[in-house]
C-alpha cells in the first residue's frame, strides 16, 4: 500500500435500514508488523465529513498470521461499524489511509470496504 489512498463511492437509497461496515485486508508474509492502523475518512451527501481510526490485528501474539488463505497470502475481514444508519440518501465516499509510521507498507496487497444491509 502506498500513498495512493483507495476510495469507494456508495449510493445509499434506504435511510431506514441498518448496515454493517467491514474492512477487507489482504496481506502477505512480507508485512513486517502484526497489526495495521487505518484512517477511514467518510464524505456524506451535503458536504459533512467524518473520520475513524481502526486497528486491524493481522497476526497472533506468537506471530502466526490470522485470516484465510493459502501460503503466506491471507485475507481478513474486520467489522468496523455495526448497525450503522446512513442519515441521508445519496453518494457516500469512503477513503482508506494507512496510519502506520512508515510511508509505504510492504506486504499489504489491497484493502476494501464491504457494506452489508441488515434484514429488518
Amino acid at each position: 500500500m502506498n500513498t495512493n489512498f483507495p476510495s469507494f463511492k456508495v449510493n445509499i437509497t434506504d435511510t431506514l435500514a441498518r448496515y454493517n461496515l467491514y474492512l477487507n485486508v489482504r496481506n502477505d508474509g512480507t508485512y513486517p508488523y502484526s497489526n495495521l492502523y487505518l484512517f477511514i475518512h467518510t464524505s456524506l451527501p451535503g458536504g459533512k465529513t467524518a473520520s475513524d481510526t481502526v486497528e486491524c490485528q493481522l497476526a497472533d501474539p506468537d506471530g502466526k498470521w490470522r485470516g484465510a488463505g493459502f501460503g503466506s497470502l491471507k485475507f481478513n475481514r474486520f467489522l468496523f461499524q455495526r448497525m450503522m444508519a446512513f442519515p441521508r440518501k445519496g453518494i457516500y465516499r469512503f477513503e482508506i489511509q494507512h496510519a502506520m509510521r512508515v510511508k509505504e507498507l510492504k506486504g499489504i496487497r489491497d484493502v476494501g470496504i464491504r457494506i452489508e444491509k441488515q434484514s429488518r
